[in-house]
């Protein structure tokens, strides 16, 4: 989670800044960055990725419930 965070922040502060203050390293801020991403992280971007797309095609009407659902009309 720390991690994420600096990756977030790091546009407005120095990476060394954001690693000392959260209290982790340098190095392994930058390991986690070039990291895969897991099997579970993958099969979440993809539900992700349905779910943003249900919910255009949409036309941003439908509620969690439908797009969950998957009942696109």
């Amino acid at each position: 989670m720390r991690f994420a965070l600096i990756d977030g922040a790091k546009a407005q502060f120095p990476v060394h800044r954001l690693c000392r203050v959260l209290g982790v390293s340098q190095s392994g801020y930058f390991t986690w960055r070039g990291r895969l991403a897991c099997g579970r992280q993958r099969d979440d971007m993809v539900l992700l990725a349905h779910v943003r797309s249900a919910f255009a095609l949409s036309n941003g009407t439908y509620g969690s419930r439908p797009v969950a659902a998957g009942s696109l009309g």
